[in-house]
């Protein structure tokens, strides 16, 4: 039987060395060791916020590698095994399976605007290729498609594989959509908005601010889990103030920029972006005031975790 997997699982930056030359493996090792440390259940590498694009095979391989070995089962590894060519996304998925991942996150083929057979083709590939557990992911705003609960249920009552999906449509009653399109065989994640997200039956969270405030997200997600709802609110309040000004700026360079100079501020140096995206050290003053808001705010989860965990352990 495959395991169910739950929690806050980080949807991570990749780190790269000066001037986006090489990924850089020894910070990539202790970002790793910060994720277990915070009671980071899982990673997913190579997604949007892993700037997926910009990474050659060969990179993608040794990195797949290196991650799996690394963390030697202290947490889930996925992998992002997405392509707009159909062949590729089935060669990267069985590389993945290969190299020991637990589970893949795929996003439907981007650019084309796939119907609903093509979209069912391509995952029906990957799946014949392939055993592992896979994440559907549905974006509308990066794959330009949107995935409906009508084909997701159609996707998990046909492949055994496809138990999971990371929902991020901002359409949060979607969850709720698609939990009875697939007769309950599917586990829809958030990708937005945790407290409502559970609210509606989420049972796992994709989380991009994991690679700046692990600790707190993993944290609120617990407390999802378990109902408590204004603990949930109390963090989910400030994590909306860093949305507020991360998007304040141009929308291409704000959630992997500032993901990765944050990463740094909290004291793990992942490097800067690669091309097309706007680099934080090309952003000048701009960019350093903006950090300057956003680290209080990491401060300030810390507080707020602390407390509210002394007043739990204190009600025992």
């Amino acid at each position: 039987m495959k395991p169910t997997y739950s929690g806050s699982h980080t949807v991570t930056v990749t780190p790269f060395t000066p001037g986006g030359a090489e990924i850089d493996f020894e910070a990539w090792e202790g970002f790793l060791d910060w994720q277990v440390a915070n009671d980071v259940p899982g990673v997913v590498i190579l997604g949007t916020t892993g700037e997926f694009l910009t990474i050659t095979d060969a990179e993608r391989s040794a990195f797949v590698k290196k991650t799996v070995d690394y963390v030697n089962g202290r947490m889930v590894v996925w992998v992002g095994t997405m392509n707009a060519y159909t062949p590729n996304a089935v060669r990267y998925s069985k590389e993945a399976e290969d190299l020991g991942a637990d589970g893949l996150m795929i996003i439907p083929p981007y650019y084309y605007t796939p119907t609903e057979d093509e979209i069912f083709n391509y995952y029906r590939a990957i799946c014949e290729a392939c055993d592992l557990q896979i994440m559907l992911y549905n974006n509308p705003f990066t794959s330009n498609v949107d995935m409906p609960a009508a084909l997701v249920g159609r996707l998990a009552k046909s492949f055994e594989q496809i138990r999971y999906i990371k929902e991020a449509s901002q359409r949060i009653e979607r969850i709720h959509d698609i939990i009875l399109a697939s007769d309950g065989q599917m586990n829809p994640w958030a990708g937005q908005r945790v407290l409502e997200s559970y609210k509606m039956g989420a049972k796992g969270y994709v989380n991009p601010y994991g690679n700046y405030i692990p600790r707190a997200t993993v944290k609120f997600v617990e407390w999802a889990e378990q109902g408590r709802w204004d603990d949930v609110q109390t963090v989910q309040n400030i994590i909306s103030q860093f949305d507020t000004i991360i998007t304040a700026g141009h929308p291409l360079y704000g959630h992997q920029c500032y993901s990765k100079a944050l990463a740094a501020a909290a004291g793990h140096p992942v490097g800067d972006v690669r091309a097309p995206i706007t680099t934080f050290e090309s952003l000048g003053a701009e960019g350093r005031e903006r950090i300057a808001k956003m680290v209080p705010l990491m401060e300030e989860l810390d507080r707020i975790v602390d407390t509210i965990e002394a007043k739990s352990v204190a009600a025992e």
